[in-house]
């Protein structure tokens, strides 16, 4: 067996991995990312390829390495499709969209982690967390090309993606990281990239529509006008879908993906809930979707998870400098990830647990009644766009689904009260458990106004 000591090793050659990795390095500190895929399939990760946040992105990999990945930057709408309405509705998303070739983007990532002085070790498969006896992680036990190998470490950065084996081998016991986890929070994904013959005519747009599953869904997102990512999911605590068959069959009744070539597939699970109440134990981080730092409703994780991995990298900084690696000293990085977008993304949360308490046919119905822009502004402006002033303003149109629209205002204010709680989040580990009783209260007023079962 080989040992091999470093400041930090991350798990993962992910987004998150790439940025924590990239940062570390550039302050001059010894970081070795291991990633199970040789180095030829590194990079080579299921993804929806759409990216919001474009315009932004941590310093430690410069936004200009990996612009060569972003395909398609004149995408600006979300465009939903709603058969059995016979409606087609273009929702404007603010901020800046692209469309990125995923395997491109991966491997500029580790480009730019590499030449800020990372080091890599593919064709490792992690098998064990090494800690000592109060708890605190020192570092991995793996297969490296099938030999055993360990790697001694002050602080291990897991980015080993969703349902991380890391999280299964460690000891928790002391320490605040959230293990209220489940299987069912998740989602299972495929997707295929597909060669078209003509331009399809949405080639601005993110496609999304109903899958004839419950709480299934497909989308089409645009690389270019000619070459798709076609794509299927389906919530884990619903009956499983037969992803491949049925993304098929959509396809086969498209008249645009007549004669269509399949380039690629892959399929992946991925987070479907709310981020971790926390992602630090000692000697320990979880970034990207290993911490479920994704936006719960569309599944977008790209941005998250590359300032996730900067933040983590940050503090690890933080905890070398000061010989400290106790979950008090890296207990910012989880004010940073909530501060910029974790509770947001918690608040977003709230309308996948509704969803799990309507009729999908009414919730197809209440969106074709109403303008795109007014629905628009419900998901990104303030409650008082929602509601009874909405009600007022579409009452034609939206006859029958009032109090849907109502329902909706309850639901939107308390995920609105939610996002306000999360901006009070702790700033010591001590003080979770008081915070989380105070958000749990908010979310037993969600599950009665939805209907919901819990989901936590």
């Amino acid at each position: 067996m080989s040992n091999h000591q470093h400041d930090v090793v991350v798990v993962g050659a992910g987004t998150s991995g790439c940025y924590a990795a990239a940062t570390i390095a550039r302050a001059g500190y010894d970081v070795v990312v291991v990633e199970r895929k040789p180095a030829e399939e590194a990079g080579h990760i299921a993804c929806g390829d759409a990216l919001k946040g474009a315009n932004a992105f941590p310093d430690a990999i410069p936004k200009e390495q990996i612009e060569p990945a972003f395909t398609n930057t004149k995408v600006d709408h979300g465009r939903f499709e709603i058969p059995k309405e016979d409606t087609v509705l273009d929702i404007p998303v603010p901020g800046e969209l692209a469309v990125i070739d995923r395997w491109e983007y991966g491997k500029l990532i580790i480009e730019g982690a590499e030449d800020a002085g990372a080091d890599f070790h593919y064709d490792t498969v992690v098998q064990d967390v090494l800690q000592d006896d109060d708890g605190t992680v020192t570092g991995l036990r793996a297969k490296r090309k099938g030999d055993v190998v360990e790697y001694d470490a002050d602080i291990v950065i897991d980015g080993a993606g969703s349902l991380s084996l890391l999280q299964d081998k460690a000891d928790f016991s002391n320490a605040t990281f959230d293990t209220n986890v489940s299987y069912s929070q998740f989602c299972s994904a495929y997707r295929e990239i597909v060669e078209v013959e003509a331009p399809v005519e949405w080639d601005d747009a993110l496609v999304f529509k109903p899958a004839s599953v419950a709480a299934g869904y497909i989308w089409y997102f645009p690389r270019t006008e000619t070459t798709i990512n076609a794509g299927l999911g389906f919530q884990m605590n619903e009956e499983p879908m037969k992803l491949v068959e049925d993304l098929k069959q959509d396809l086969r009744n498209r008249p645009e993906f007549k004669g269509a070539e399949v380039k690629d597939k892959l399929g992946a699970a991925l987070p479907t809930r709310r981020p971790y109440d926390s992602a630090t134990a000692p000697g320990y981080m979880a970034v990207g979707d290993a911490a479920a730092h994704v936006n719960p409703t569309t599944g977008g994780g790209i941005a998250g998870a590359a300032y996730a991995g900067a933040y983590a990298g940050e503090q690890s900084i933080v905890a070398l400098e000061e010989g400290d690696v106790s979950e008090e000293v890296l207990w910012r990085y989880n004010e940073r990830v909530m501060d910029h977008f974790g509770g947001r993304y918690a608040s977003l949360d709230v309308y996948n647990i509704l969803s799990t308490a309507v009729d999908v046919d009414d919730l197809m119905g209440l969106m074709a009644s109403l303008p795109g822009e007014k629905l628009a502004e419900a998901l990104y402006s303030g409650t008082t766009s929602f509601g009874p002033r909405l009600l007022l303003q579409t009452a034609a149109s939206s006859f029958g689904y009032w109090r849907q629209i109502l329902d909706f205002y309850k639901t939107k204010q308390l995920a609105d009260q939610l996002m306000a709680h999360y901006d009070r989040y702790p700033g010591r580990p001590s003080a979770l458990a008081g915070w989380q009783d105070e958000r749990d209260r908010i979310m037993d007023e969600i599950y009665e106004v939805t209907g919901a079962k819990p989901k936590y």
